[in-house]
């Protein structure tokens, strides 16, 4: 499996005046990594390594909480210096840790809501939130209309839970224009599968169109020939 989460390393805190937790997790497998600063269960910062940029998912009533200057460079370096301890203990094993016989669990939740009430021609956001999972991270996709869409779509890191299992949450944002025929799936894909298969959109029908043409000619070709009859029975008369 690509993506089995190998190394993870946390570290809780708890201050005096009240009960919190802070957690870092360090996490890595063959090809991905993932950095995260936690607190009390909600994802304050991460590095996003594909686009080379930290992000901060805070929300804008707090005040944001700053990890300052080069957090994102020295993410990378912990996360070379996980990848390395990885390497050296493949080494030591003489087999690749995905080799080992590892349990997996299915999602044990997924929900599908929307962020706010639903308004139109504004941009709205729709969540997918996926927990009870291990091993991390999942891939999950969003289709509109039996099509697989990308534009507007984010998943966070994988949140460790209390059980060894992980959460995850995607988001899609969409402007609704027409409530007709808008129908949005979320899809949750367990992690060695590379694409859905999404199935082909039907082509429109013509066959309604021409039974109603049919219909319509018929009804005027009679109209016209009751009109007829009509006249030169009064004519006989």
């Amino acid at each position: 499996m690509k993506e089995l989460l190998l190394f993870l390393s946390c570290v809780l805190c708890v201050s005096a005046d009240s009960l919190h937790e802070d957690i870092h997790v360090i996490g890595c497998s063959y090809i991905h990594g993932g950095v995260m600063f936690g607190l009390d269960r909600e994802e304050l910062w991460y590095a996003d390594f594909e686009k080379q940029m930290d992000v901060s998912p805070q929300p804008t009533f707090i005040q944001p909480v700053g990890f300052g200057d080069g957090a994102y460079e020295a993410a990378v370096s912990n996360l070379s210096q996980i990848k390395t301890r990885h390497f050296l203990l493949c080494s030591f094993l003489d087999h690749p840790l995905t080799d080992l016989c590892l349990c997996t669990d299915a999602p044990s939740c997924v929900m599908i809501y929307t962020r706010n009430e639903v308004e139109f021609t504004v941009k709205n956001t729709l969540i997918c939130h996926v927990t009870g999972f291990y091993p991390a991270p999942v891939k999950v996709s969003w289709t509109k209309n039996g099509r697989i869409t990308t534009g507007g779509s984010s998943i966070n890191n994988p949140y460790p839970n209390k059980n060894g299992t992980f959460t995850q949450i995607a988001r899609l944002k969409f402007i609704l224009q027409l409530l007709k025929d808008f129908c949005v799936m979320c899809l949750f894909l367990p992690p060695d599968v590379e694409t859905p298969e999404t199935p082909e959109t039907p082509k429109p029908s013509v066959g309604p169109a021409v039974f109603c043409a049919v219909a319509v000619i018929i009804g005027l070709l009679s109209a016209a020939g009751g009109t007829f009859f009509i006249l030169k029975a009064n004519k006989c008369i």
